[in-house]
């Protein structure tokens, strides 16, 4: 009866398996399963580590394994700055005077970016550099809007060398200049006191 009753118990847990049911795990831990575990965590703790730096620590750590695992220098994965270019950079090489519908025309990143920055400027009076008056050599530039704000230009000289603003005179000059190889004309006007005014028309007198 004992054995009956035991091989009845042993078909109704067999019974009660289910496919995909894993067997039971011994009292002593596979080797293989202790191992893969051990990956398994080890492979966590390295995501964490990762995952807890920041993008150049990263990229620091990834240059420095590369380097070790399959030799080098450091020196070949630093990259040249001679052609880097800040906001300034682009904007000078593609500032405009006065623009045009013909510089308009064909526009990249570059120009766009210099047409932003001429838009923000004030076209009313120019600021001008008579340092080199006595050479018949004159710059004229836009104000922006903290001369614009504090009267530079309009209700002070517009030398940016002067703050005088007592006795100033309007003065409309056609201003010749070249820009990007091709010569231009503009018409524009400026304050200056009478000091100024005499370096302005130092040869014209």
């Amino acid at each position: 009866m004992v054995f009956i009753f035991t091989l009845r118990k042993i078909v109704e847990d067999a019974l009660l398996i289910k496919p995909f049911q894993k067997p039971k795990q011994g009292s002593v831990v596979h080797r293989q399963f202790a191992t893969e575990e051990c990956d398994r965590e080890e492979a966590r703790k390295r995501r964490f580590h990762l995952i807890s730096m920041d993008a150049y620590e990263r990229h620091k750590k990834f240059v420095h394994d590369y380097i070790l695992y399959y030799g080098g220098k450091i020196e070949d994965f630093r990259r040249s700055g001679a052609n880097d270019k800040t906001d300034l950079d682009v904007i000078r090489e593609n500032h405009r005077f006065l623009w045009n519908e013909e510089d308009e025309a064909d526009m990249n990143w570059e120009k766009r970016l210099a047409k932003k920055y001429y838009d923000k400027l004030y076209k009313e009076y120019c600021i001008a550099d008579l340092s080199r008056y006595k050479e018949n050599k004159f710059g004229f530039r836009w104000r922006h809007e903290k001369e614009v704000i504090s009267g530079k230009g309009q209700f002070s000289c517009g030398n940016k060398h002067c703050d005088e603003n007592e006795g100033l005179k309007s003065w409309e000059v056609n201003f010749g200049y070249v820009e990007h190889g091709e010569k231009r004309n503009a018409l524009v006007k400026l304050r200056l006191c009478p000091e100024c005014s005499h370096k302005l028309n130092f040869h014209h007198r």
